[in-house]
């Protein structure tokens, strides 16, 4: 059973503000200014003191309820822009031919989407388009049935992009202000006892006090905050050169979103690997397993959603760059082969860091799906691109890692 009132939901969402500010990379992903713009609305839909579940004096606010459906709006609205003004194959119905199989840590079920037929795809594809475009303008009619239509329709949408990927717990995220399309007679059926319905309905219907007065004038304070706060978002939102996943004020109160402005064609994968011996010009190279992001061709994708991998997803997005981009994947490089023990405990199971490894290097690789899994166990193909990161040994990276202010990892066996 959940309960909170409003000092718990303060100070939860103060602490995750102050771990996204600290995070840095680790923290940089879109859905942690969503979570904390949910968060913050979610101070003002509870009780300021009481943590009854259905407090009588505490009728769901206006400004949440209208709060959650702005949120939802510009979420799918952002996303929507960010495409069609994104790649061109938003604008040509075929980024779906691409997207299974690029997306950051595709799943099992992402397999067998790829290998749908290009109708499919070009559905998919127009559907995305018909759900993040047209339809968020639901959310904001006043009419009760339609915004409940929007409101399905977005659970539904949402559900889709659970199943079709790891896309962390943003899609689940976004399910919750979802809810707020429907009324409180559209969710009773939720209450199955008699007695729960009757104080759902007792709490929605309950007698003013002074305290629901002063609710109301926070209410409106909070409103004209969040007015005034979504400006620059909407002036975002209506330019060309529309940014994606920023936020104008420091406190990400209200924030600007979107996701896959573009669709990589092809994927890469930095592949890690390790070695004891000697000479690394004759040595026997073992790939470095992660948690979820494809490695081993024939390990069956992973299947975690709404948890969150975040050394996998940083992977992926190094993939596109080189390593002074990425001056962390170095930092780990050094972690690794000084046998840190944190570092094990962020990758899958890699028997060869028992001992501590003696070089280091990074290989770039392309990645496909086998066309089919009929007499082979294996998921994906590979091919190597070339050099990822030159062959090294920790007293190589010792300098570097010096230079960017980090403090140098303990070789463990010396």
């Amino acid at each position: 059973r959940g309960a909170a009132n409003m000092l718990l939901m303060a100070s939860l969402w103060v602490l995750y503000h102050s771990i996204v500010a600290v995070g840095q990379s680790w923290y940089s992903f879109g859905w942690e200014s969503q979570l904390l713009e949910t968060g913050f609305l979610a101070i003002f839909l509870v009780p300021v003191k009481s943590c009854r579940r259905f407090p009588s004096d505490c009728p769901t606010p206006w400004v949440v309820k209208w709060g959650y459906r702005w949120l939802l709006f510009r979420i799918m609205l952002g996303a929507g822009l960010i495409k069609i003004r994104g790649d061109q194959c938003w604008r040509d119905l075929t980024c779906m031919d691409y997207h299974y199989q690029t997306q950051p840590v595709p799943n099992p079920i992402s397999y067998y989407l790829h290998q749908s037929p290009w109708f499919v795809h070009r559905f998919e594809t127009a559907s995305n388009h018909i759900v993040e475009l047209l339809c968020p303008v639901l959310l904001l009619l006043p009419f009760r049935r339609l915004c409940a239509l929007g409101g399905l329709l977005q659970l539904i949408f949402q559900v889709v992009l659970i199943i079709s990927g790891n896309l962390s717990f943003l899609n689940w995220l976004t399910l919750l202000p979802s809810i707020f399309c429907f009324d409180d007679s559209m969710l009773s059926f939720l209450f199955t006892r008699s007695s729960l319905k009757e104080r759902f309905f007792a709490a929605s219907k309950s007698r003013k006090t002074y305290g629901y007065y002063v609710r109301q004038l926070v209410s409106l304070a909070v409103a004209v905050l969040i007015g005034y706060l979504s400006i620059p978002v909407v002036r975002n939102l209506l330019s060309s050169q529309q940014a994606m996943n920023t936020s104008f004020d420091p406190l990400r109160i209200v924030n600007t979103y979107g996701a896959f402005g573009s669709v990589t064609k092809e994927r890469t994968e930095v592949v890690v690997q390790v070695t004891r011996d000697l000479d690394p010009q004759t040595a026997t190279w073992t790939d470095l397993e992660f948690k979820c992001k494809p490695g081993d061709v024939t390990r069956r994708p992973c299947l975690i959603s709404p948890y969150h991998y975040r050394l996998d997803w940083l992977m992926w997005f190094a993939a596109f760059q080189n390593y002074q981009h990425n001056p962390w994947l170095v930092h780990l490089g050094a972690k690794i082969l000084a046998g840190d023990d944190g570092i094990k405990e962020l990758m899958a199971p890699n028997p060869i860091l028992d001992k501590q490894p003696r070089w280091l290097r990074m290989q770039h690789y392309k990645y496909e799906y086998a066309a089919t899994m009929r007499g082979s166990d294996s998921w994906w193909t590979r091919h190597l691109v070339g050099e990822y990161l030159p062959t090294v040994q920790l007293s190589d990276l010792s300098q570097y890692v010096r230079q960017q202010g980090w403090k140098l990892p303990r070789d463990r066996e010396h």
